[in-house]
């Protein structure tokens, strides 16, 4: 196992007849971390660190790519390709969700079950982006963030402005925002691979419960962020005070806290 994961515990989960890797650091309430294309980088791992030094235990599922590899271009093409092809992520299904969320739903509640707390909170990256929203179909998930969610890819209007569920698991992602679950999402705003229309649908379904954070990545904008920025939590992260994506982490471990280490 590479460097970069030799703090975190490697054990595996099982459902449904499938067998996946999960890294795990910290203790107290679960988070389930879900990396996003490549893998399990570095940058990642970094992400997920924090969370555990905040009193958090950390899942992270091995989902695609070499677990605590460099990111690289080849990487992401190793890693991007059979994942887009793949049944279990649908990544151009508009009107359904991956049926991955099935899987992950299940570890979200065997994760609860062993850390125990009022529930358990998750982030999704890029390619996993959306995938918190479909683990609200569980009442066990009480933080879900939303980080760049790329899926569905495809650049049609129906596409742009898919959340990647089917209609009956908005209806009951809608009825649980309406119980007072809120949902984080963030975008650079420049980002091609995450619409604006995607976080306006968001907001259009589920109203106040939709915490927008839209980070200005136009030319010329205060913080020099490049017009091709991406990843706000990982490769595009700048550790200063002040700077837009820190102030992005800061409310992302703010709403794991207020959600499950305040009750």
């Amino acid at each position: 196992m590479p460097n970069s994961l030799s703090d975190f515990s490697e054990t595996t989960f099982e459902y449904n007849g499938k067998r996946r890797t999960v890294f795990r650091l910290g203790t107290g309430p679960a988070v389930i971390v879900m990396a996003e294309i490549p893998g399990i980088t570095p940058k990642v791992a970094s992400f997920a660190r924090r969370v555990a030094d905040n009193g958090f235990t950390v899942v992270m599922p091995h989902l695609f790519g070499v677990p605590g590899a460099e990111p690289s271009v080849g990487a992401a093409v190793r890693s991007v390709v059979p994942a887009c092809v793949s049944r279990e992520f649908a990544a151009f299904a508009t009107g359904r969700s991956a049926p991955v969320t099935h899987w992950l739903r299940a570890l979200s509640a065997d994760a609860h079950e062993t850390c125990g707390g009022p529930g358990v909170g998750a982030v999704g990256m890029c390619f996993t982006g959306g995938f918190a929203l479909g683990m609200m179909m569980d009442e066990r998930m009480l933080a879900p963030v939303l980080s760049q969610p790329s899926l569905p890819i495809g650049f049609s209007n129906k596409a742009k402005r898919s959340v990647h569920l089917a209609p009956d698991e908005l209806d009951a992602v809608k009825a649980r925002a309406a119980d007072g679950i809120c949902v984080l999402g963030m975008r650079f705003t420049g980002d091609k691979l995450v619409p604006a229309e995607r976080f306006a649908r968001l907001r259009d379904e589920l109203g106040d419960a939709f915490i927008g954070v839209e980070i200005d990545s136009s030319p010329g904008n205060e913080f020099g962020i490049p017009g091709n920025a991406h990843s706000v939590l990982t490769e595009h992260f700048v550790d200063e005070p002040g700077h837009p994506t820190r102030q992005a982490l800061d409310q992302v471990l703010a709403f794991f806290r207020d959600a499950l280490l305040t009750h």
